[in-house]
């Protein structure tokens, strides 16, 4: 039986709790963490956490592509040399950064916010989608604009080809091509954890979606 944790003071304890329920961080951890802080210069700590705060508080979504950004339109959308034809559709602002770091994608993009996971409760609606097919929509629609691309980015396991299907159901019917990465990424493989080559030669590589 594991006795329960005695900390010499309150102050101490509050923070290795607020510490310790960050994903992945154990007591151990926590503790180890919050003293490292506390013997820390105090304009360093205040910069820390005033740091968190802010992106909590400030931190916006971005109205075109659901990215992570300080303004209302993110500096990819914003960015008028991109090929604003092409939308690489992705789970998190994770792949994004990942994507971004192989230097060879030069469209925008679509962060869904998750994937679809009935074990996990999470649906088509719970997913930002029906703004994804929004845009496709509004694309296909541009008449003598050349033909509109949607990368299918996501994982290769089964909530993933799920997801890519529905999305790919959505949008077949407005015209528009729909390719996948090249399966340089192995089964289940995350976007987050591919080395920037392979990942770079799986969009570079792109195949047509096949359901």
């Amino acid at each position: 039986m594991t006795l329960p944790e005695k900390y010499p003071s309150k102050l101490l304890e509050d923070a290795v709790l607020a510490i310790g329920s960050l994903p992945g961080v154990g007591k151990r951890s926590a503790l180890r963490l919050a003293l490292h802080l506390l013997r820390q210069p105090q304009e360093s700590v205040h910069h820390f956490a005033d740091s968190i705060v802010r992106l909590r508080d400030d931190a916006k979504y971005c109205r075109e592509c659901m990215m992570i950004s300080d303004e209302d339109t993110c500096s990819i959308c914003s960015d008028r040399s991109r090929d604003h034809r092409t939308i690489c559709v992705v789970e998190n602002v994770r792949d994004v950064m990942s994507i971004e770091n192989t230097g060879q994608y030069h469209g925008v993009y679509h962060v869904l916010g998750g994937i679809i996971s009935p074990i996990a409760g999470i649906g088509p609606s719970d997913l930002t989608i029906s703004a994804l097919v929004g845009r496709v929509k509004s694309l296909a629609s541009e008449e003598g604009s050349p033909e509109p691309e949607v990368i299918l980015a996501l994982s290769g396991d089964v909530e993933g080809e799920t997801t890519s299907f529905y999305i790919y159901r959505q949008i077949s019917g407005f015209g528009v091509k729909v390719s996948s990465l090249a399966r340089g990424l192995g089964f289940g493989d995350d976007l987050e954890y591919a080395d920037e080559l392979t990942l770079g030669r799986s969009i570079v590589g792109r195949q047509p979606f096949k359901p």
